[in-house]
């Protein structure tokens, strides 16, 4: 029941087209029913002392060739329909696979972070494109030939019985053991399939994560390595297809074996009582024998072909449901009263947040505010929960402010989770951890912060950030390609890239998390510099282990264990005993250590010291 509602449900839009190229396969299946008639009369004509009755008789009048015509415009009609069918069924599975691929695509998009954070990229793929080929297939020739397969026994069958009872119920007896080993076969290729379908998505994992990070297999030397374990993989889809490939062997002989021993022993039969005389064939003719013939060669391949066709279906049955589990996975609701401003002030206010990643804790107890255009900085050892609250604050991860144990955030006083999330995040400009870049031009990257932006506002943007200069130097500068994540640009130049389209955006919120990790010391102390010329504009937070990056903002607080440790500014901070003075002194100790490194370089390692402090 629930395939068939999830059939349904993706037929929706096509149903009336697709049903349509079913009944005309009925149609033409009738019109070319009447096609054997016309060779039973024709050849009992033919033949001195047999007796041609039938509705053709007259018609015909003997003639061979009226019969000759008569077969042709049967087969013309006939075709036509089917032509119908075809075109109509393609018709509908190309639009059902094509609304499928929009509304997957669609769906995934609008997922919650926490489905993505455990979900296999490669097994997507998969589903998204193998899956609906899959269905799409289903749709254009072997649903279709489930209906041919119906069809056969409501207009074949009828035919057989006018024209000899005994021999229509002989050739009948092999039905239901056609239908039952095709049935049998059903079962073993949906589950066959289901492994199948499964070992390719692993292979399809594992040369998305090869091609994504070929630097990291080259760096390391693990060609030779990851060439085994996809050797691996793809052993083991070639053995479980393998074993499909058996399984449908075994049932085409078997039918087919079934299937042609019918026949033989129906023509046998027919024969023997033809020879004995026209009491004991009960009427048969031999134009009768042979339009029998004809009706069970319209009869039984179809049948037979549904063990193909089951089978088939099994393959769709499994695909069906392997999109039905993405597309019944929840979305990210919105929440929001639609009264949102146009545009927030910035103020943020964070009141006692706990939050929990599963049975860890990452936030306890977090209280803090930011008035509107003041900077803060978060400082912590790895795995305190910065990012967390960073991720808090996007929505992309839920808390629930009806219960008092987890706390609350605010924007400009109105509760976060009663703000459209899609606002809000149109209201904050982010820099990750690891910047993301499309394989686009420079300048379509950094439009991303601002679809409308015009030539100057971009490289105003480019300029603040301190990558200008860099991207002029680039063959065609702000048309010039980024590959595919950004690898054809240093780590540098994609973090300063990410941080020009924050900027663009002019949001009123900005956070910068960890977002000059790969900059020079020089670098960074002109982009600081830029974001201190633009104070006020935006509440800006900043994430950063270098205290360089943190110690001009406004606020600092120091997160340790998911809790604040410590707040305060650069002065006061340095002035107490605290993990923000310990890691103070250890980079100056580092800083120090340069210097004598460098053999007392006044001028170029004072200066690296100084950044460095």
């Amino acid at each position: 029941m629930a395939q068939k509602n999830t059939f349904w449900r993706f037929m929706k839009g096509q149903r009336f087209r697709y049903v349509s190229a079913i009944g005309a396969m009925f149609v033409g299946m009738l019109v070319l029913a009447e096609r054997p008639v016309v060779f039973k009369v024709a050849i009992d004509h033919m033949i001195k002392g047999q007796d041609a009755e039938g509705r053709w008789v007259g018609w015909l009048g003997g003639s061979l060739l009226l019969a000759a015509v008569a077969v042709i415009v049967i087969t013309v009609l006939s075709g036509l329909f089917m032509y119908l069918k075809g075109r109509w069924a393609g018709i509908a599975s190309e639009a059902v696979a094509r609304d499928l691929r929009n509304k997957l695509y669609d769906h995934i998009q609008h997922l919650r972070c926490t489905y993505h954070d455990t979900a296999d990229t490669g097994d997507l793929l998969q589903r998204c494109t193998s899956d609906v080929e899959t269905f799409r297939a289903f749709l254009a020739v072997q649903g279709t030939e489930i209906g041919r397969a119906c069809i056969a026994v409501l207009v074949v069958f009828p035919y057989m019985l006018m024209v000899n009872v005994p021999l229509a119920l002989m050739a009948m007896s092999v039905v239901p053991v056609v239908l039952g080993f095709a049935i049998v076969f059903f079962v073993k290729v949906r589950n066959t399939f289901r492994l199948c379908d499964e070992a390719e998505a692993v292979m399809t994992t594992r040369l998305q994560e090869n091609l994504t990070g070929i630097r990291v297999v080259r760096a390391f030397a693990r060609q030779d390595y990851e060439c085994e374990k996809f050797a691996d993989d793809n052993a083991l889809f070639r053995d479980r297809r393998f074993r499909l490939i058996r399984i449908m062997a075994v049932y085409w002989s078997v039918s087919n074996l079934l299937c042609t021993c019918q026949i033989g022993l129906v023509l046998l039969t027919g024969a023997y009582m033809i020879r004995g005389g026209s009491a004991d064939a009960g009427g048969l003719t031999v134009g009768g024998l042979v339009a029998m013939l004809f009706y069970m060669r319209m009869f039984l391949w179809p049948i037979r072909h549904l063990g193909r066709v089951l089978g088939e279906a099994g393959k769709a049955v499994v695909a069906m449901s392997r999109l039905g589990e993405i597309l019944d996975v929840p979305r990210e609701e919105s929440h929001g009263s639609g009264d949102d401003p146009e545009r927030l002030e910035g103020r943020i206010e964070i009141s006692g947040l706990n939050f929990h990643h599963g049975q860890v804790q990452v936030l306890d107890d977090v209280t803090v505010s930011v008035d509107a255009g003041q900077t803060l900085a978060i400082l912590g050892p790895s795995g305190s929960g910065k990012s967390t609250l960073v991720n808090l604050l996007l929505s992309f991860y839920d808390y629930d402010p009806g219960d008092q144990a987890n706390g609350s955030i605010r924007f400009d006083g109105r509760e976060l989770s009663s703000m459209d999330q899609k606002f809000v995040r149109s209201q904050i400009g982010v820099v990750m951890q690891e910047p993301f870049l499309y394989s686009r031009s420079v300048r379509d990257n950094i439009r991303v912060g601002h679809a409308g932006a015009d030539e100057e506002e971009i490289i105003s943007a480019a300029d603040s950030s301190c990558v200008h200069e860099s991207i002029e130097g680039f063959d065609k500068g702000y048309d010039t390609i980024v590959g595919e994540r950004g690898v054809t640009l240093s780590g540098g130049q994609r973090q300063r890239l990410a941080l020009a389209r924050a900027i663009l955006r002019n949001p009123p919120i900005l956070i910068l998390d960890d977002a000059m990790s790969a900059v020079d010391t020089e670098t960074e102390q002109m982009i600081l510099k830029a974001l201190r010329d633009r104070h006020g504009c935006s509440t800006t937070l900043v994430i950063a282990h270098r205290l360089s990056t943190l110690m001009h903002a406004d606020r600092i607080i120091v997160v340790e264990d998911g809790r604040i440790v410590q707040e305060g500014t650069h002065e006061s901070l340095v002035d107490v005993e605290g993990l923000y003075r310990r890691l103070w002194r250890v980079q100056n100790e580092l800083a120090d250590d340069l210097r004598a490194e460098l053999g007392g370089d006044g001028d170029s390692a004072g200066k690296e010291g100084d950044d460095a402090s």
